[in-house]
């Protein structure tokens, strides 16, 4: 695989939030394409485990906001009412169709304006399939996009018997991301397992500290100290740069002008990037009144060095403009 140093060196980047979400469903290979051809620099991977133990590209632990698992697999789902990819073989999932990303109580679709439910045919990707499907598509375009995989939710594989980073990290060396200038970027909102990677299991390729607007995490992770000057010193010492929620950064308070925090220029100061989490134009932050006045405050205003969009075509374009 190519190396990137000219993909590494683009700033700010457009990173595609679970491919094109906007516009396909998320996470399925239609809109990592639709993605790749729009222009996004990186393309997010959202991972998860099968219950043989394979890497799936998949947003939550559960199945059913995003595929028709309740219809196939009645009998399978736990004792809270849900169904986890963790209990369903690779061969059980693809024969799962997926769809728009939609509220299971009422079957009613999340982004009403999206690709509409029930319509067209879209499955599962395992993470070797992803990574397939856009180095093929670095190819043939000669255009190179990079990845940015999310570890999701380790410590509650670990309490089920699974090792998801264990499972992952050896597919990302084999496909040439294990190197620190292959272009991926590993994140995770557990610091447990952040410091896990960079030390138990060695990883030496970039890590990026996800940030929940909560002060604290499931597993324990203090936001609030990490986001203090203090606590992003020693993320330095760690990863790469953070990911913080559009929140964190800016606000629009009724009647006001826009407030924009502290946090990227002391993350500079730190030597951390920040990518923060995530634009979408059907739902603007409150009080932020088009995708123009987003864009400018994310990108002018805080000066972040890239940001996950819904719309890959829409904050790209918003970018070449700008520069």
């Amino acid at each position: 695989m190519p190396a990137a140093h000219a993909l590494a060196q683009l700033s700010p980047l457009v990173i595609a939030h679970r491919g094109a979400s906007a516009y396909l469903p998320e996470h399925t290979p239609a809109a990592k394409a639709l993605a790749h051809g729009q222009g996004a620099d990186f393309l997010e991977q959202d991972l998860v485990l099968s219950r043989d133990g394979v890497p799936i590209v998949l947003h939550d632990i559960h199945l059913d906001t995003v595929t028709d698992v309740a219809r196939r697999f009645p009998d399978r789902k736990r004792a809270d009412g849900r169904y986890y990819a963790l209990d369903f073989t690779v061969a059980e999932l693809k024969q799962l169709q997926v769809s728009e990303r939609f509220n299971p109580a009422t079957g009613g679709a999340v982004f009403p304006g999206r690709f509409p439910l029930a319509r067209a045919s879209f499955q599962l990707s395992t993470l070797e399939e992803e990574l397939q499907l856009i180095q093929g598509l670095n190819q043939s375009t000669e255009r190179i996009a990079g990845i940015y995989p999310e570890l999701k939710q380790p410590s509650w594989h670990r309490a089920q018997g699974f090792d998801l980073s264990r499972k992952v990290l050896p597919i990302l060396e084999r496909y040439g991301y294990a190197r620190r200038e292959a272009p991926c970027f590993v994140q995770c909102f557990e610091l447990s397992e952040i410091r896990r990677l960079r030390g138990e299991l060695g990883w030496a390729g970039r890590l990026i500290m996800l940030i929940e607007a909560s002060p604290t995490g499931d597993d324990g992770t203090d936001y609030e100290a990490l986001c203090l000057p203090s606590g992003l010193r020693t993320l330095a010492t760690l990863v790469d740069g953070i990911g913080p929620p559009i929140g964190r950064i800016v606000t629009w308070p009724a009647g006001g002008s826009i407030r924009v925090s502290s946090l990227v220029a002391d993350a500079h100061q730190a030597g951390l990037l920040v990518h923060p989490y995530t634009l979408r134009m059907d739902q603007l932050p409150d009080g932020c009144a088009s995708a123009d006045d987003l864009h400018r405050a994310i990108f002018r205003d805080a000066g972040v060095d890239g940001a996950f969009t819904d719309f890959p075509d829409i904050t790209a374009a918003w970018l070449k403009r700008a520069r």
